[in-house]
């Protein structure tokens, strides 16, 4: 049978082992219908929620709707994010499909991979819908979209899409003593047939089988079967009896009669493949049980992690794989069949990914994430943290002397509700009430609504810079405008001190939870500029694992200033309060900083190019 063109995609990994694992890309289409199928998992949980919540009392809605609210935005942010990090790369949608994310090197992704490349799916799915990420995964070498980029990221076929292939994971057949019944150029043409078929189309699969199947049908009766199930029964029929006695003896005579043969000039030609052909067979013979065994151990590991195995099954486990490696290195060496070939790198890849994962995600590792790594690297990019901090700060005093200088334009460029509360503000003030005061009982509401607006915020402004870095800068110069616009506004009317006392409590830690998003996203397009010794696709890997212990850091601080927000800002307590929070907030900020600041000079990290 003539050998047909592979247009796959491909991504070959070398393994400590120095085994090379084949990976197929997995195409659009497939990542399309996983995408479509979470889509809609998604939209029936958000669904469920609110219809539960409509089934609440209204009398303990005020309590149950910020719980409902921070679930909703859980879900719509980390959904993605959450079934990568912590199910070996696959979500439900690409389970279904045979489909999961591993990084680069065929490890399996990490949570902080798996949430930049799911972060940056706000910038892919532009224009609506999905418009650039599409075009990425169609004409990038390994389809990857902007998100895989940034994380190192590639989605792969976990099992190939054609029914035919479940022949591929079933157990190989045992060994029969019994005689061969095909010519060697019969089995070939047949063990190739069954190794390809999953990849041709269904007509010419049914055409080729037919073919094939009349050079011995008088050998060997096809029952009721369809041609393409008559040919693997065919093929396990037949390795069965060549790894038996009779086979395997059969086999090896004929080999070593044309192993070796005298040219017309005396030279001593090589041997053959049938030697080669032999070899395996005897090899599969004595190593299929062990590969099945191997097989029920990496499904237990992979659905429970390796805790699922017991103490003494884990050195055998590793040894296993290390066999089992070796062994695939013969199959290819000897030729084996596809079929052989792909079971053998597919346990690999299973031995693979579970040895060779990052530890496990502990409290005290959270905790040292929290408290050292993500301050440290806030140290460690203080210089793009002050560039966004700058193009916050200097749009923000421009949109302050703009609007003191011609207060007309805060009609035009102010949100109406802005507005109203100026106009009001007198009012308020006159009243002992402050700016944006809220009842107890919606304070918890409040704090839901403030931590995932600026949540998104901040997220945005960091995916948006890896367009060059210009996304971010925008976001950036917009709300420093916006928050210098209002603060003339409010100085227009006299009340500068009235909206301030309301930002004090929280603005300390707010303010640096954004200017730190806002220089991840700068790395992200410093990345693209000026990846210095690195390539691009290196640079951009690097300053995104940097890019996104800034985010973490930006999320952490946020939460704070979010729940002081909520409960203190709106609340009646007194401008001596509100300001010994923001002075405490902010010293607490300087220690934080300096324990990464530590760190950071007892590593001796570099910083940020």
């Amino acid at each position: 049978m003539p050998t047909s063109a592979d247009y796959r995609q491909h991504l070959e990994v070398e393994t400590p082992e120095h085994v090379v694992i084949d990976y197929d890309i997995a195409g659009l289409g497939s990542r399309s219908l996983a995408a479509l199928i979470d889509s809609a998992i998604i939209a029936a949980l958000a669904f469920a929620l609110v219809f539960a919540m409509a089934l609440l009392p209204t009398r303990i809605w005020r309590f149950v709707i910020p719980i409902a609210y921070l679930a909703l935005f859980a879900l719509l942010w980390g959904y993605f994010a959450l079934f990568e990090g912590f199910r070996d790369g696959q979500t439900p949608g690409k389970r279904r499909m045979g489909i999961r994310v591993i990084r680069d090197t065929g490890h399996p992704v990490t949570f902080a991979e798996a949430a930049a490349r799911n972060l940056l799916r706000l910038i892919d799915f532009l224009p609506p819908p999905y418009l650039l990420g599409i075009l990425f995964v169609a004409f990038h070498p390994r389809g990857k979209r902007l998100g895989d980029l940034v994380a190192g990221t590639v989605v792969v076929r976990d099992a190939p899409s054609a029914s035919l292939a479940a022949d591929l994971d079933a157990p190989l057949p045992a060994a029969i003593d019994g005689a061969p019944q095909l010519s060697d150029e019969e089995f070939r043409v047949v063990r190739e047939f069954v190794g390809r078929a999953p990849q041709l189309p269904r007509e010419v699969r049914l055409r080729l089988a037919m073919q094939i199947a009349t050079r011995f049908t008088d050998r060997v009766p096809a029952g009721r079967e369809d041609p393409v199930a008559y040919l693997r029964a065919v093929w396990r029929d037949e390795a069965a009896r060549r790894r038996g006695r009779l086979g395997s003896s059969a086999t090896a005579r004929a080999a070593s009669t044309n192993a070796v043969s005298v040219g017309a000039g005396g030279a001593r030609e090589a041997t053959t493949p049938r030697g080669s052909s032999v070899t395996m067979e005897r090899l599969v013979a004595r190593k299929s049980s062990r590969w099945d065994e191997f097989s029920a151990m990496a499904d237990r590991a992979t659905r429970g992690g390796l805790d699922a195995l017991d103490a003494d099954e884990l050195p055998d486990f590793a040894a296993r794989y290390r066999d089992v490696a070796a062994d695939l290195a013969r199959a290819r060496t000897y030729g084996a069949d596809p079929v052989v070939r792909t079971r053998l790198e597919r346990l690999v890849a299973a031995g693979h990914n579970l040895l060779y994962r990052d530890e496990r995600k502990t409290l005290r590792r959270i905790g040292a994430l929290i408290a050292i790594d993500f301050p440290a690297a806030v140290v460690s990019s203080w210089r793009t943290v002050l560039l966004a901090m700058l193009s916050f700060s200097i749009p923000a005093l421009a949109g302050y002397a703009t609007i003191r200088e011609r207060p007309a334009l805060a009609a035009e460029v102010l949100p109406a509700v802005m507005l109203s509360r100026a106009e009001n503000g007198r009012e308020e003030l006159a009243a002992g009430r402050g700016y944006a005061r809220t009842d107890a009982g919606n304070r918890t509401m409040v704090a839901a609504f403030i931590i995932t607006n600026n949540l998104g915020v901040a997220f945005a402004c960091f995916a948006s810079g890896v367009v060059l870095g210009v996304g971010s800068l925008i976001s950036l110069a917009f709300n420093g405008v916006e928050m210098g616009a209002v603060s003339a506004h409010f100085q227009n009317y006299g009340l500068l001190g009235y909206l301030w006392t309301f930002v004090a409590g929280h603005g300390v830690l707010e303010l640096f939870a954004i200017w730190c998003a806002g220089g991840a996203g700068f790395l992200l397009g410093m990345a693209v500029l000026r990846p210095g010794a690195y390539s691009r696709r290196d640079a951009l890997v690097i300053n995104g694992r940097l890019a996104m212990r800034l985010v973490g850091a930006s999320v952490v601080l946020l939460l704070v200033a979010g729940t002081i927000e909520g409960f203190l800002s709106t609340s009646g307590a007194s401008t001596r309060v509100k300001v010994a929070v923001s002075v405490s907030s902010a010293l607490l900020l300087a220690a934080y900083l300096a324990n990464g600041w530590r760190l950071q000079r007892a590593a001796q990290l570099p910083p940020a190019s």
